[in-house]
Order: C-alpha cells, then structure tokens, then sequence
C-alpha cells in the first residue's frame, strides 16, 4: 500500500487560487451585481406599472440610488474602492435632488416623470463614459 503525503506551502509560496484568481470569494461579485440589476428593474417596474405591492417603495428607492451611483462610478475609475463608492453615491443622491428640484421649479413633477429623467440620465453618463473608453482604445491602437 501506498501512503500519498500533503505537503503545506511554506511561508515564502503563494497558493495557486490566489495567483489565478480563482476562489469562493471570486463568484459572489457578479452574482451580487446581477441581484442588484434584478432589485433595480423590478422597483422600476414597478414603480411605472403602479402596482400596489410592498416591494415598490424599497426597490424603487434602490434603483433611484444605485442607477445614477453606478454610471457615476464608471466614469470614476481611477480611484481607490472606498473613495469611489463614496464619491458614487453622493453623487447618485445628488442627481436625484437635482432632478426633483428641477422638476419642482417647472411644476412638472410626477413620479414616473421622476424615475424617467433619472434613468435617462444614468444612461447618458454611462454611455458618455463607453464612448470615451472606445475612443481612448481606438487612440491607443493607433499610435502602436
């Protein structure tokens, strides 16, 4: 019979799931983001199907912070995690009482008027933001 040993890394190796990125923790990312689309969507929807269902106001919230939070830290990838999520999401707040109060001083306010103006500009800026990288890839590629 044959005895097989497990050797232990030494202190000075790394483990190979670290070098490759691989983990347990690796795949909980985008499941979480893909979660926060769905919570996101779902209060959108509902918000402009006027349901009457106890998730509304909740998700609806979610999605007036996370959509204009998530465009704003795109454009923001230069800094660090905290400093980006931070500075993310007082600026999704900030869009948020901006179109309110826009919407206010024109006597135009409605709900889904509201959430309309928020999700077009949260598409706006990430679309801003796409077009720039594209054109800093094609810039790029051209001076190689």
């Amino acid at each position: 019979m044959q005895t097989i040993r497990i050797k232990t890394p030494s202190s000075g190796t790394t483990d190979t799931t670290e070098e490759t990125g691989q983990g347990p923790g690796r795949d909980l990312l985008p499941l979480l983001a893909g979660a926060a689309t769905v919570v996101g969507a779902v209060g959108a929807i509902l918000a402009f199907a006027d349901a009457d269902s106890p998730l509304r106001g909740p998700f609806t919230l979610f999605f007036l912070l996370a959509a204009p939070s998530a465009a704003i830290a795109a454009a923001l990838r230069g800094l660090e995690p905290f400093g980006r999520v931070l500075a993310s999401v007082a600026g999704g707040v900030a869009v948020n009482m901006l179109v309110a109060q826009g919407m206010l001083a024109l006597h135009q306010w409605s709900m889904p008027g509201g959430i309309a103006a928020v999700t077009a500009l949260s598409t706006l800026m990430l679309l801003l933001v796409l077009v720039r990288r594209l054109r800093g890839r094609t810039s790029s590629r051209r001076a190689s």
